[in-house]
């Protein structure tokens, strides 16, 4: 892994981490589906004319179209749907420290659906997130957080790790940012029909909704999945998710620092442990 390989990982996990509290802040003031279908539109569109600027093509491989469906499916409808919803009942913390434990969700359905051997180290990594994501949930329940909202982090994170496995193929055959651009697009779609089935649009305007909705729009919106595609297509995914380790650190660290909430020993116990076990998930990898 070279030093370039190194800058966009630790930019992507930063980017990532920071988009729980900017939905957090969206949330409080706009309807999610409609906030969240809205932000995917403009994104698209950016992404879209960027691509076009740069002379990308809308002839994708059939990989490519795949990938592009499936992640736009899964990622920004079904995972960023549900943890914006979410998250107007629990706190961005708690979304962005369930939503981490991707990368070990990636590998046991690689174990169990797809047979990759996993090796002793994988396997503690394994045990070590199950229980740090315990510990969390634990101590969440008991301090009163919402039932609903957590169990749509857990189903968002299962919606995250199909699309992270379907990624394998979007980055090869070039036209990366056109498939940013479309991947958003196809999440709008659906989200604006979930929207009109389930939400009454009611908006109030303020300045940090705008620029919640700008910065998540941008950053890690477009810039963050043109940094994460990238990335998997210069070290692979195994490698990429490696980044993956530092999100619980990030996104507690960032809803402290911004939106001032609190955390318990367990929860900090908790996520030591989730990234520890991320860590070992992936070391394993690397090293087979």
């Amino acid at each position: 892994m070279d030093i370039r390989a190194i800058g966009m990982g630790l930019a992507f996990a930063l980017m990532w981490s920071s988009a729980f509290t900017s939905a957090r802040m969206i949330v409080a003031d706009a309807p999610p589906l409609a906030a969240l279908s809205a932000r995917f539109l403009i994104s698209g569109v950016i992404g879209v004319g960027i691509a076009l600027a740069l002379g990308q093509s809308w002839r994708l491989n059939r990989a490519q179209w795949r990938a592009t469906l499936i992640f736009g499916l899964c990622q920004n409808a079904l995972y960023l749907g549900l943890n914006f919803v979410a998250m107007q009942w629990v706190e961005a913390s708690v979304a962005s420290i369930i939503a981490s434990s991707m990368p070990l969700m990636v590998a046991f359905f690689g174990w169990i659906v797809f047979g990759e051997r996993v090796r002793p180290l994988g396997l503690a990594g394994l045990l070590a997130g199950a229980l740090g994501v315990a510990l969390i949930m634990g101590a969440r329940l008991s301090g009163g957080v919402d039932p609903l909202g957590l169990a749509l982090c857990l189903v968002a994170a299962l919606a995250l790790t199909v699309a992270t496995l379907s990624v394998r193929g979007a980055a090869s055959g070039g036209n990366v940012m056109m498939i940013v651009g479309l991947q958003m697009f196809v999440g709008a779609a659906v989200l604006a029909l979930a929207s009109a089935a389930l939400e009454d649009i009611t908006v109030t305007w303020t300045p940090r909704l705008i620029g919640a909705f700008a910065y998540t729009t941008l950053v890690p919106g477009v810039l963050a999945t043109w940094v994460w595609f990238r990335l998997v297509g210069r070290i692979g995914v195994v490698r990429a998710a490696t980044f993956h380790f530092l999100n619980p650190f990030l996104g507690v660290a960032i809803a402290a620092i911004v939106l001032g909430e609190r955390l318990g020993w367990l929860d900090l116990a908790g996520v030591v442990v989730i990234a520890g076990g991320i860590l070992a998930v992936q070391l394993s990898k690397a090293a087979r």
